[in-house]
């Protein structure tokens, strides 16, 4: 039984779900919108809005935090969080992004989302 434990595996071990959910997020920032499933994005919603939160303050020790949640090589991803998407929600408290359903096509089993960015 699965009381009281939060979040989804994916099908992963630990490892390879946080790879990820980075690579997902690097998607989402620098495309600013992606599509992925239903379970990957409500998974990635709020690792996303952390980041934003924490990007909003724009100094060093946030620049490195966010850094480091996004793994290596993502030194362009920080700089577009903290210089175009953060300071767009500068006067939002939350609920950066969204997450919109799409409608199954063919045989498709699987639902998939679309998650962006709320302008």
């Amino acid at each position: 039984m699965r009381h009281h434990r939060s979040g989804r595996t994916l099908g992963r071990k630990k490892g390879q779900r946080a790879a990820l959910l980075r690579s997902l997020t690097r998607s989402l920032i620098l495309n600013e919108g992606i599509t992925t499933t239903l379970a990957r994005a409500k998974e990635m919603r709020p690792f996303v809005e952390k980041l934003v939160s924490a990007s909003k303050k724009n100094t060093m020790v946030s620049r490195r935090n966010v850094a480091s949640r996004l793994g290596g090589n993502s030194a362009d991803v920080v700089k577009k969080l903290h210089e175009v998407i953060a300071p767009q929600f500068k006067n939002r408290p939350g609920g950066y992004t969204r997450v919109v359903r799409l409608p199954r096509t063919g045989k498709r089993v699987i639902e998939s989302a679309r998650i962006e960015f709320v302008k």
